[in-house]
Formats: C-alpha cells, structure tokens, sequence
C-alpha cells in the first residue's frame, strides 16, 4: 500500500493543513499527458500546478483514457477526419491498487494510476483505468474516450470517476475534508457518501465546493444531489 510520502513529494503549508480531492473527468498537465479536451482540462490543470506550487493539501482524482480525446487529422484527400490514437504514458506509477466498482448491475475492476508531483510539477493526481484483464471487453471500454458518444458509456464513466475515486481514496486511508467536482462528471460520488456515511443531507451538502466553470449562469448545468 501506497504510503503518503510515497504520493506526497513536499511538505503541505501549514496554511492549507484541510485535505482535499479534486474530481475531475480531465486534466490537462502536459501535452504528454492527453487526458483532455479543452478548457475544463486546462482549468483542472491549472489548479493542479498551483496547489504544487502554494503546496497545498490537494489530491486529484481523473481517468486514465487509453485514446484520449479525439485528433484531428486529413485523409488522403485531405479532408479532417476524427482519429483516436493510443496513448502509452511510461511515466505513470502503476499503484498494483485493483478494487471492484458495481456499474450497470455488474462488477467492473478498477486500476488505478499514480502521477506523482514531481513529473510535471503538479499536485498528485490518480488516474483511474478498466482497461485490465479483469474485466470483460464492454467493461475494459468504459476508459476508452474522453467524453464517449455512448450514454450508457458516459454515465458508467461518471460511475467509475466518483464512485470509483471515493473507494481509492478509502483504500489509501486518505480523509477528506473537502471534495470538488470539477462540473458534474463525478455526480455519483455525492450519492456514494451520502450512502456509505449516512450523513445528513446537510452535511453532505456542505462537504462539496460548488465549480466555478463556466461564470455565467446560464451555461451551467444544475444538477440536484436530493
């Protein structure tokens, strides 16, 4: 098991001594790392290498997606298409962590990834993963595509993002005092804690901090835990 020198590489400023998961379905890091899309990536990232940098009692918790988002490229005729593209990522610390996440009736393993804070500069991040020999071909494609046109793919996401990275961090020992989502990708986490800890609604409610992406209002999406 993963001791927390081992994911921290730096001492946390006693002025952010609160513990902190931050739930994100990308983060753009480094070019290297393509585990994102756009702007909601670039936020996460951003916030990622600032917590490095005020060294900040903040984890990340992500997808490790095995094509990414997808890439631009031209045919021979020189129209774009859409290309996914496998990406291998040699800089990652497989953990060896395997735990079961129930998605859609059915169990689906779970793998998860470490990139530590010395890599790239950046708050540690754990990047989650159901394509291992484990699971069955459906269940090894729920970690695919950033973003999967599939609803029922999407939503298992969601499933293996909040519920998954609520029982790593239980696995790792690691108390929160906070849990950020970035947009509501990792919704089902909301419910996991509120079922697993039987907490007031209250309570729940104030454990999570609110997105700031985007500003205006009315590109928000509200979503109601209740």
């Amino acid at each position: 098991m993963l001791k927390k020198e081992e994911v921290f590489s730096y001492k946390h400023d006693k002025k952010y001594a609160k513990a902190v998961a931050y739930f994100s379905m990308e983060f753009a890091i480094d070019q290297s790392l393509k585990t994102y899309s756009g702007g909601l990536g670039f936020l996460a990232g951003s916030h990622m290498r600032s917590a490095y940098d005020l060294k900040q009692n903040l984890v990340g918790i992500g997808m490790l997606w095995k094509y990414g988002y997808y890439d631009q490229v031209r045919d021979m005729n020189g129209t774009m298409k859409s290309d996914y593209t496998r990406k291998y990522y040699s800089f990652l610390t497989d953990t060896g962590i395997i735990f079961p996440v129930e998605v859609h009736s059915a169990i689906v393993y779970v793998k998860a990834f470490l990139l530590k804070p010395d890599v790239f500069g950046s708050a540690p991040l754990f990047l989650l993963s159901t394509d291992i020999e484990q699971n069955d071909a459906v269940s090894r494609t729920i970690t695919n595509r950033l973003y999967d046109s599939n609803e029922s793919t999407r939503v298992a996401q969601s499933i293996v993002l909040g519920i998954g990275g609520a029982r790593l961090l239980e696995i790792l020992g690691m108390s929160m005092d906070y849990y950020h989502m970035n947009e509501g990708h990792a919704l089902p986490l909301a419910f996991y804690l509120h079922d697993k800890l039987g907490l007031w609604k209250l309570y729940v409610k104030n454990w999570f901090s609110p997105p700031t992406h985007p500003k205006k209002p009315e590109m928000k999406k509200e979503i109601s835990i209740y």
